[in-house]
């Protein structure tokens, strides 16, 4: 057995935050978290001298592997370069289980293909079954509901995906301008401007042509969701539904199966999905920035009236921390309210019941985090395989943090 101790640290728990705690590990799970006893703290602690320590942070909907794999218009690294490169990131971001959020689509300005997606799918699992890994590499299958291509590459990777307990992650999403995420056209024009570098008539023009090109794929879109829906009616996989709008909408993806609201873009839609009993996901750049940068709702607007149950970060991993300290901070929230968006609640979100908090018989996911200048620094990060004794990581870091004897 292996065990290790955790002392003077500022525990953020699921209820409090309990300043000088006490964290005690065994075998990759927490065995007991409580006040330190002033002269009986273990000789062979490690004294983290204030620093916070949380659950690790569980991130749903990660677009970073697509940034990775493509810095630049015209580099593309492979994939399972990208793969290694983004764990070595979202892990210094305290990330320590990321759902990564592969696209299957054919799009030419986000430049997407479905050949592509399907190259990253393959580095990602074959990186997970490794089990040598910085974090634990999730999926997190976003599929644009017009594409009839796209629907028959996702159920061919579904039907090859391993069999767990736990249901893989699938966002029905639908990215026409006029609607869900794009449904303010005059931020999308602007966006597009700057983006393509075009005039205000030619970006009109740019728009137009970009929704008739998809008119064409309305039909599969009730086929896309009709399947998707049986698919999560039987337990196959766990629907997200992405930018919807309003209540009907709501409505019409939880009757067909969808269990949690993706990036709601208004305060109706993210109170229906609450009223629903929905879990609702919202970006942790939009807290960070101030607002969204699609014209939406603001995810602090919606927190502040309790409407979120968890932020993801969307395209950068390091705003998952920086926002929940931000909205500590400006009390908005209390701290472990704020820290449950990334943990707890974003675990629920993706149905893992193992992890997202520092509680007894939980796996023993861990980071250390201060607070400088109001910004957070991640001082290490821990996976719970990493605090067992294992032949088949090369290097554990629990060996690393072996007492030296000072």
């Amino acid at each position: 057995m292996t065990r290790y101790v955790f002392a003077h640290a500022r525990a953020v728990l699921a209820d409090r935050t309990l300043d000088d705690a006490l964290v005690v590990v065994e075998d990759g799970r927490i065995v007991e978290v409580a006040p330190v006893i002033p002269g009986a703290v273990p000789a062979d602690a490690l004294d983290l001298g204030g620093a916070l320590l949380l659950p690790g942070v569980v991130d749903t909907h990660s677009d970073a592997l697509e940034k990775e794999q493509r810095p630049r218009p015209a580099v593309e690294f492979e994939p399972d370069f990208a793969v290694l490169s983004v764990e070595g990131r979202v892990r210094a971001a305290g990330v320590t289980t990321v759902h990564h959020a592969v696209g299957y689509q054919t799009d030419v300005i986000k430049d997407r293909t479905i050949e592509r997606s399907l190259a990253l799918t393959a580095a990602i699992r074959e990186r997970a079954a490794d089990g040598v890994g910085l974090v634990d590499h999730r999926l997190l299958h976003r599929l644009d509901a017009r594409d009839a291509d796209a629907l028959a590459a996702l159920k061919g990777v579904l039907a090859a995906q391993p069999h767990t307990d736990v249901p893989p992650l699938v966002s029905y999403e639908d990215h026409t301008p006029g609607q869900g995420q794009y449904r303010n056209l005059e931020t999308y024009r602007v966006a597009i401007q700057r983006q393509q570098h075009l005039s205000a008539e030619d970006a009109e023009r740019f728009i137009r042509d970009r929704i008739e090109e998809r008119t064409d794929g309305f039909p599969q879109r009730a086929r896309t969701l009709a399947h998707l829906g049986q698919e999560a009616r039987a337990g196959r996989i766990r629907l997200l539904a992405h930018d919807v709008e309003n209540a009907e909408q709501l409505a019409e993806v939880r009757a067909a199966g969808a269990a949690v609201a993706e990036f709601p873009t208004t305060r109706e839609a993210a109170r229906a999905a609450r009223d629903a009993g929905m879990p609702v996901v919202a970006g942790a750049p939009n807290v960070l920035r101030g607002g969204s940068h699609s014209g939406n709702v603001s995810a602090e607007t919606l927190i502040t009236e309790g409407l979120v149950d968890n932020l993801s970060s969307d395209y950068m991993p390091t705003t998952l921390l920086a926002a929940a300290l931000k909205l500590a901070l400006r009390r908005v929230i209390p701290l472990h309210t704020a820290v449950a968006l990334i943990t707890s609640g974003a675990a629920r979100t993706a149905g893992l019941t193992d992890r997202g908090a520092l509680a007894p018989g939980l796996r023993a996911d861990l980071v250390v985090v201060t607070a400088d200048g109001g910004r957070p620094t991640v001082r290490m990060s821990l996976l719970a395989e990493e605090t067992r004794d294992s032949e088949q990581a090369p290097l554990s870091v629990a060996r690393l943090l072996q007492p030296t004897g000072r």
